[in-house]
């Protein structure tokens, strides 16, 4: 009598999953409602550009989110299929936000190699020259960026008194919280506080 039982479990079990598999599924009868009919998933349209990894990297940036903006502007960088001076810039900023500021001024230096035209370039390795304490440097440096800017740019001004003001008041407090205002090239400003 068990092995009888156990034919009809088996045979009910495999009548209930052939039911499954059919195209109609179970219906109505067994398990509630039929679901609908199933959604096909939308293709993609290639001709469609996609997004600007360097504007993703500033808009990364601005967010405060500069790992995130670092591998933008590389892959910008693919893109392009070089690096230019902008992306370098891009690159250094974000170094600086993360608070690698050797490897932020080594990248920014490359950078006005690259493009010495460029103030908003010349500001950030300021910038990042009054983090580590070369007042003097960052003086010279922010002091070509006002001068390339025509004086233009009231960040850049900042910055450039700022300097001045720690030059001249060299070892004073070192535990203030001045902001230094990094700049990139179009609309905007990055704010980074100098107590990364």
């Amino acid at each position: 009598m068990i092995p009888t039982l156990g034919r009809l479990i088996t045979i009910s079990l495999f009548s209930l999953s052939l039911a499954a598999c059919s195209s109609g599924g179970f219906g109505d009868s067994l398990f509630g409602p039929k679901s609908p009919e199933p959604l096909d998933a939308p293709g993609v349209d290639l001709r469609v550009q996609g997004a600007d990894n360097l504007e993703t990297g500033h808009r990364l940036m601005a967010s405060g989110q500069y790992e995130l903006a670092i591998r933008s502007f590389n892959r910008a960088a693919i893109d392009r299929g070089s690096v230019d001076a902008e992306i370098l810039s891009g690159i250094g900023t974000a170094n600086l936000g993360l608070g690698r500021l050797g490897q932020a001024e080594v990248i920014l230096r490359r950078a006005v190699e690259r493009d010495g035209s460029q103030p908003e370039i010349w500001n950030n390795l300021g910038v990042v020259l009054m983090e580590r304490g070369k007042y003097a440097d960052a003086t010279q440096v922010l002091r070509k960026a006002f001068a390339l800017d025509n004086g233009e740019s009231v960040s850049i001004r900042d910055n450039l008194r700022l300097a001045i003001k720690k030059t001249e008041s060299f070892g004073a407090s070192s535990g203030s919280t001045d902001e230094y205002k990094l700049v990139r090239r179009g609309s905007g400003d990055y704010l980074i506080r100098s107590g990364l």
